[in-house]
């Protein structure tokens, strides 16, 4: 979920900017240039922990890289982004960066859709994943699908009753979707 605090900002101005003390308690990404705010409510979190999760479980068996959740940044194609959920291998990063924001992008990132999410804001985002060869999974809670982006390949959809699988990136790993969906009372 994103919150538009209508100021833009260089990339430079943005990282000293973020680490003043009055934000340091706050989460904030820079797209195309405009400072959002992110927060989130608790579907959209419970639904990322969910995902983090299996993936965590899954990097337990196969030794390819690191998870990181909601607080862990990346510099994506000059834009400071905070996937939901990411994945970036030991090919492409040995170990934590200890940066605000990594300036290695991910391998995979995970965009949980909130009410407050901006659609252009959200296809900027995902167009610049892409540029950066991220592979993206666009997860919309209400509908219970999500959307596979992969650089150079069009766009697959999976409802509820599919499963996701990891590809290329997380070769071998499987999630049936209605897993991660927060079960109606």
């Amino acid at each position: 979920m994103a919150l538009q605090i209508r100021q833009t900002m260089t990339a430079a101005a943005f990282d000293e900017w973020v680490r003043l003390p009055e934000n340091s308690e706050r989460r904030f990404e820079r797209i195309a240039g405009e400072v959002v705010e992110v927060v989130s409510n608790d579907e959209a979190s419970e639904i990322a922990i969910n995902i983090a999760a299996e993936i965590r479980l899954y990097l337990k068996q196969h030794a390819l890289g690191r998870v990181t959740g909601a607080d862990g940044g990346y510099i994506v194609a000059g834009h400071h982004y905070i996937p939901d959920v990411a994945f970036i291998s030991y090919e492409k990063q040995s170990g934590p960066s200890g940066e605000a924001y990594n300036p290695n992008p991910p391998d995979l990132a995970v965009e949980v859709v909130s009410p407050s999410d901006r659609p252009e804001r959200l296809m900027i985002k995902v167009g610049n994943y892409l540029a950066a060869g991220v592979v993206v999974w666009v997860v919309y809670p209400t509908e219970h699908e999500v959307q596979i982006y992969k650089p150079g390949q069009p766009v697959e959809l999976i409802d509820s009753s599919g499963t996701l699988s990891g590809g290329d990136v997380l070769p071998g790993f499987e999630l049936v979707l209605q897993e991660i969906f927060p079960r109606s009372s």
